[in-house]
């Protein structure tokens, strides 16, 4: 699977990288990043979660 969050519709709120830090993290800009290529199997559920909790739905999890 593979997360991707959308940098123009990301506010920043930081939900993301506290629910799931393995794959995301705040960048220089104040907006949230994906750091992982491919969620591996064990996260996957954590990725799911922080992608459903976004408040801008920012986030997609294939």
């Amino acid at each position: 699977m593979k997360a991707v969050v959308d940098q123009e519709t990301c506010i920043g709120c930081g939900l993301c990288p506290s629910i799931c830090p393995e794959v995301f993290q705040m960048n220089d800009d104040g907006k949230a990043e994906e750091v992982v290529d491919e969620v591996s199997g064990e996260l996957v559920d954590s990725a799911k979660e922080a992608a459903d909790s976004c408040p801008v739905n920012a986030i997609s999890v294939e």
